[in-house]
């Protein structure tokens, strides 16, 4: 079955025909790099890792940019009052946010392109868009004219006399249009700058990504992504000056991910709900946070509580849970199960139905009610009487393979062995006869939080394996 994407730019779902048989050249916007980044910021992160990866599972290979703007006019206010350099503060938060997504789950980019890096790529960009007539300097400041392109408008379904309307011209702008937007701007006293012909300063913001996907994915891409918030102005902007400047199409695909809520309102940071996403990590599982990213279809808005991601961590608990209990039965004896052609193609079906989630603008949310299917499933063959090494083989693969889909990847470690939980219950008894209960009371809640249950019994402790329960 085909990929199906919605496109922001359609506003349809659409097959999806990369430019190159089995290869994929993906642009996502990344963080402007002056703090620490917040959930929303984690939300682009982890769904269109997501994308990537179900992509690659389909067997493509792809190519994935996620930038870095390093140069701005909040980094540079960070810096001012922390005393520090500019490259200083952005090298400490570009650290900082790979540190973050990479505990959820996020993969390493293709490229990691930094705008301090592409500056020579920025410069020959904005010349090539003046040299044409779409851009204009004055005194030091370099504006793209959104009414030299035709079709300006295109991604957020907005005549351009309707975007006029609400543009403005700010103190000390000398634009010819409230339309028009800086390509490049005048350096001010004691700022950061770089050489160019039109004098001293730095690129604007929208110019930055246009330069920089065309520098390692070329004039034309596949897949375009980023948060609604970006589909006016920035993206509208790329697509302008981009096309303006090779007259070719920019992106095939646009793909928006939705807002997230805190507790049904949407973060801001004047309504004082602006949560951190190491602030998150810090206190929950990162996989049970992304597991929850993805319960929701990335287009909708997600709201984030604290009851709702606790949910999602049982959720996972349950269905890792089964994943071990496999394990374990594949170990124990065996009886000729007379039904495993049956559950083979149940299994096979789940598989199908899987995909065709995935396959259907990538809605994870319904993937993942599959996968809670192939839970329950496996639970209920596990309470048989006869079991296959075959059927349980491929009830782990296909829990191992959706979740990896998801980004989420099951540390086989998490698993207690049969001896360690016996040399724990001796550890326990010797510490019930020496009278040291709380030592008693640690191993049964550490065996417990590995989902060992104990039964004292007057023969002696007995111990198994919880979760079945689907």
């Amino acid at each position: 079955m085909p990929i199906t994407i919605y496109n922001t730019l359609t506003r349809q779902k659409e097959m999806f025909k990369p430019l190159e048989e089995g290869k994929v050249k993906m642009y996502v916007c990344g963080p402007t790099v002056y703090n620490y980044i917040h959930i929303g910021n984690a939300r682009p992160a982890i769904v269109f890792d997501t994308v990537r990866r179900y992509l690659e599972y389909k067997g493509y290979e792809v190519e994935y940019v996620l930038n870095f703007t390093d140069v701005d006019d909040k980094i540079i206010k960070a810096a001012n009052e922390l005393d520090e350099e500019v490259a200083d503060v952005a090298n400490r938060f570009i650290d900082a946010y790979l540190e973050d997504i990479e505990s959820l789950g996020v993969k390493e980019a293709t490229h990691n392109p930094r705008v301090t890096e592409t500056m020579d790529d920025i410069l020959t960009f904005i010349s090539t868009l003046t040299d044409k007539g779409h851009a204009y300097a004055v005194d030091g400041d370099v504006y793209f004219k959104p009414r030299s392109f035709d079709g300006y408008g295109k991604l957020s379904h907005q005549s351009i006399d309707e975007l006029r309307s609400g543009a403005r011209i700010q103190v000390g702008e000398q634009k010819e249009d409230p339309l028009d937007f800086a390509l490049w701007k005048k350096a001010k006293e004691n700022e950061i700058a770089w050489d160019s012909p039109w004098g001293q300063g730095r690129p604007g913001w929208h110019i930055e990504c246009s330069a920089m996907a065309k520098k390692y994915l070329g004039e034309t891409i596949d897949i375009h992504a980023g948060g609604q918030d970006l589909t006016f102005p920035h993206h509208e902007n790329e697509i302008a000056q981009s096309e303006a400047m090779t007259g070719k199409t920019f992106a095939n695909y646009w793909m928006h991910n939705g807002y997230i809520n805190i507790d049904n309102e949407k973060m801001s940071k004047s309504l004082g709900n602006f949560v951190l996403t190491r602030d998150i990590i810090q206190h929950h599982d990162p996989k049970a946070v992304r597991f929850f990213m993805l319960s929701v279809h990335y287009r909708n808005p997600i709201n984030f509580t604290e009851e709702l991601l606790e949910g999602a961590k049982n959720s996972l608990e349950r269905i890792e849970t089964a994943y071990f209990n496999l394990g374990y039965r594949k170990g124990a004896s065996m009886n000729m199960d007379q039904a495993e052609d049956t559950w083979l193609t149940k299994v096979d079906t789940l598989k199908k139905q899987f995909e065709e989630a995935m396959d259907d603008d990538f809605n994870t949310a319904n993937a993942i009610s599959v996968l809670f299917d192939v839970t329950k499933e496996a639970n209920v063959y596990l309470q048989g009487e006869h079991t296959s090494e075959k059927v349980i083989d491929v009830f782990r693969q296909t829990i191992s393979e959706q979740l990896d889909v998801l980004g989420i990847t099951i540390t086989e470690t998490e698993e207690l062995l049969d001896d360690e939980i016996e040399g724990l219950l001796q550890e326990r008894e010797e510490a019930r006869k020496n009278r040291n209960f709380s030592r008693a009371d640690e191993i049964r809640d550490h065996l417990k939080e590995k989902n060992i249950i104990l039964e004292d019994t007057p023969q002696g402790t007995r111990w198994k394996r919880g979760g079945n329960e689907s």
